[in-house]
């Protein structure tokens, strides 16, 4: 499984059903390219169970603006289109499969 490119414009449809992780980041932010492999490895062994996407938050301000996004990486949990979790900073696949396990 792959991690999904989301936008402002397809961000309610990526997320609107069963368990999504978004990972917010940037291009400039250091923990954020610490972060992308861990999503990615995380969407090889639970791609079938919780759908994985990335937003660009330079490219796309609004969505972060919505859900009060202040600090990347942020990663948002939803569960059929509702946020469960909001995890901030750098976290490890471990915590990760953890969290995303609660909702599982």
């Amino acid at each position: 499984m792959a991690v999904d490119i989301t936008t402002d414009k397809t961000f309610e449809a990526d997320t609107g059903n069963g368990v999504t992780l978004t990972d917010f980041w940037a291009t400039w932010c250091g923990p954020c390219r610490m972060q992308s492999p861990v999503v990615e490895q995380l969407s090889k062994d639970m791609g079938d169970q919780v759908t994985f996407n990335k937003m660009d938050v330079d490219e796309n301000p609004a969505t972060a603006q919505k859900f009060g996004i202040m600090s990347i990486p942020t990663l948002l949990v939803k569960k059929d289109g509702q946020v469960v979790d909001s995890i901030v900073g750098y976290h490890s696949k471990e915590q990760l499969q953890q969290i995303l396990g609660q909702y599982l």
